[in-house]
C-alpha cells in the first residue's frame, strides 16, 4: 500500500491550538478568539503577551505587574553586550546576531534548566526573552554606526522603549502606537515554519532557549522572514527608476522576477494584518507629508491583484510603516522576531501540556538490494 505524499505538511493537522485562528478564505486572524483587529486597535503588546501565555486578558493589576516585571528584564549582560559589539563590527546579518544572542541569553537565566513540568519558569524565561532581544537589536544597530548602546530605562511601554533604545529619543504617541500594533500584528500566526520549528525542537524536550533559537533559524529564510525588506527595496527601486510602479512590475513580471509580499500559503484572500498595516502607512505618510511610498503599494496591489489574483501579504505593508518611522531596513526580521517570541513560547508550552515527539516519515525512493563492493573492486 502506497503512503500519500504532503510535500511541506501542506494540509495536514498535526496539532490542536487554541492561540490562533486562521480562515484563509475570508481573511480572519484571532489570538484566542479576540479579531486581530480590535486587538491591533485596542490592546498593547504587553497585553497581547500576556494573552498568548495565560489565555486570557489581564485585568489593570496583572497588566501592571506583568509589564512591570517584563520592563524590569530588559538590560542585558555587559558580556553579550561586547559579543553584539564584536558581531557589529564584523558586519553580520541582523537575524544572525539574534540566534547568537537567544541562545547565549541561557548562561544567564536563572529558569534555563527549568523542565517543561515548571510552567511558571518557563513563562518567566519567556519574559525575558521578549524583553532583551530588543535590547541586544537595538544596541546591534547603534554599535554598527558608531554610537553607544543606551542604557535601558523602565518607564516606557515595551514598544516605546525600543525606538528610545534605536535612536535616543522617546517616540511621539503615533509612533509608539504604530510601533506597537505592528508588534501585535506580528504576535502569532498559527503553525509557521519557524513556530513549527519551535515545536518540533519541543518536542524532544530540549529547553526554552533551544527551542526559540530554532524558531530564529526558521525565520531567517528568505522564504519565511525578510520578505518586508524586499519590499522597501522594491519601492526604492521604483522611486528611482522614473516608471510608473505598474510600468516596473509589469516589466519585472516579464523579465521572471518574483514580487515580495504577495501570496501566502494559508490566505487566498488580502492578509487581515495587510489591511491594518495599509492604513497606517497611509496615515504615517499623510502626517510626514510624503504619500509616496503609500500610494507605490497601493498601485502595485491594485496590479497583481488584477492582473495575477495575488493579494498582499504582512510584509506588504509593514515596509512602508517600518521605513517611514525610520527602522534600518536590514533589521525588519530582527523586529518580526522581536514580537513573534511571544507566539514561538506560547505554542511551546501548549505543546508540552500534551507532549508527543514529533517525528514523520519520509518515502524511500532511493536504491535497493545493492551489493557492498570492496574498496579495492571500486
Amino acid at each position: 500500500m502506497s503512503e500519500q505524499l504532503h510535500k511541506g505538511l501542506e494540509g495536514i493537522v498535526v496539532a490542536e491550538s487554541s492561540l490562533s485562528f486562521i480562515d484563509g478564505d475570508t481573511g480572519t486572524l484571532s489570538y484566542h478568539g479576540y479579531p486581530i483587529e480590535s486587538l491591533a486597535r485596542e490592546a498593547s503588546f504587553e497585553e497581547v503577551a500576556y494573552l498568548l501565555w495565560y489565555g486570557h486578558l489581564p485585568t489593570a493589576d496583572e497588566l501592571a505587574d506583568f509589564s512591570e516585571a517584563m520592563a524590569e528584564e530588559r538590560a542585558v549582560a555587559p558580556e553579550i553586550i561586547e559579543v553584539v559589539r564584536t558581531l557589529a563590527a564584523a558586519d553580520e546579518d541582523p537575524m544572525a546576531v539574534v540566534r547568537t544572542i537567544t541562545s547565549m541569553l541561557s548562561a544567564w537565566d536563572p529558569d534555563a534548566e527549568a523542565g517543561p513540568e515548571d510552567h511558571e519558569a518557563n513563562i518567566r524565561t519567556g519574559r525575558r526573552l521578549t524583553a532583551k532581544l530588543p535590547t541586544a537589536v537595538a544596541a546591534y544597530t547603534r554599535f554598527r554606526e558608531g554610537k553607544e548602546a543606551l542604557e535601558v530605562r523602565s518607564d516606557l511601554s515595551h514598544a516605546a522603549h525600543f525606538l528610545y533604545l534605536l535612536n535616543g529619543e522617546v517616540p511621539d504617541a503615533v509612533l509608539e502606537e504604530t510601533f506597537d500594533a505592528a508588534l501585535v500584528l506580528h504576535a502569532d500566526h498559527g503553525l509557521n515554519a519557524s513556530t513549527f520549528a519551535a515545536m518540533v525542537t519541543a518536542s524532544t524536550l530540549a529547553d526554552l532557549h533551544s527551542a526559540v533559537t530554532s524558531a530564529v533559524c526558521a525565520l531567517s529564510g528568505p522564504l519565511h522572514g525578510g520578505a518586508n525588506q524586499n519590499v522597501m527595496r522594491m519601492l526604492l527601486d521604483i522611486d528611482g527608476s522614473g516608471k510608473s510602479p505598474t510600468d516596473w512590475v509589469a516589466d519585472a513580471l516579464a523579465a521572471g522576477e518574483r514580487i515580495p509580499g504577495f501570496g501566502h500559503r494559508v490566505y487566498n484572500v488580502k492578509d487581515p494584518r495587510a489591511r491594518i498595516l495599509g492604513a497606517m502607512s497611509d496615515s504615517l505618510g499623510e502626517a510626514a507629508g510624503d504619500t509616496r511610498w503609500h500610494e507605490y503599494s497601493v498601485a502595485l496591489e491594485e496590479y497583481m491583484t488584477e492582473e495575477k489574483g495575488l493579494a498582499p501579504n504582512v510584509d506588504f505593508y509593514s515596509a512602508s510603516t517600518y521605513y517611514q518611522m525610520g527602522i534600518p531596513m536590514d533589521i525588519y526580521t530582527a523586529i518580526f522576531a522581536m514580537s513573534r517570541v511571544t507566539g514561538w513560547v506560547a505554542h511551546v508550552l501548549e505543546e508540552w501540556e500534551d507532549n508527543r515527539l514529533i517525528r514523520p516519515r519520509a518515502r524511500y525512493v532511493g536504491p535497493k538490494d545493492e551489493r557492498f563492493v570492496p574498496m579495492d573492486e571500486r
